[in-house]
């Protein structure tokens, strides 16, 4: 039988899609404010993989991701999600978004985001929010799964997380050196 233990601390990080016309640095401070300061920051790219958020937030828009340098808990990811959908509503005009905002975590086994829909492959956690596991890491590598988003399997992308798990990799170890 094997023996309950605490899940060992993981990467934030956060997505963000934005229409070019909205200054997304209040945003970003105030989720480093939340979350801690970011260690990482991806360049921009441009988001045209799907017309989804066109209809709310104009276009063209842009994705960046930001890492952040305190490592957190799995089991805070739902908690996090609502406060990012508090901070959507935020920096909303007339009900519709600017900005959306796509929270998760690296480990090193995956790399899951958070989402408030269900489909086959996600998996519940609380509150309404759910597991999307967008990457499986075996050994140094990022695998990209049947349901991996379009966007997340581009070049850019894959850099982008495999130098979060450059990053993540020496956060870990030096956190189990200093508790030795």
């Amino acid at each position: 039988m094997g023996q309950k233990d605490t899940f060992k601390k993981v990467n934030l990080f956060t997505g963000l899609i934005f229409n070019n016309a909205i200054d997304i640095e209040p945003v970003v401070s105030l989720l480093q404010k939340e979350f801690s300061e970011t260690d990482i920051i991806s360049d921009q790219f441009e988001f045209n993989f799907t017309d989804y958020y066109f209809m709310e937030m104009g276009k063209p828009l842009n994705r960046q991701f930001l890492s952040f340098s305190r490592l957190i808990s799995p089991e805070e990811l739902p908690g996090i999600k609502l406060r990012t959908n508090e901070i959507e509503k935020e920096f909303s005009i007339s009900g519709k978004r600017r900005i959306n905002l796509d929270p998760g975590y690296l480990s090193d086994a995956n790399v899951i985001i958070a989402t408030t829909k269900n489909y086959y492959q996600r998996i519940p956690l609380n509150n309404g929010i759910y597991a999307h596991m967008e990457y499986v890491i075996k050994g140094k590598n990022l695998n990209i799964l049947e349901w991996t988003y379009p966007d997340f399997r581009s070049e850019k992308y894959m850099n982008f997380f495999q130098g979060m798990l450059f990053s993540y990799k020496k956060k870990i170890s030096s956190a189990r050196n200093k508790e030795r």
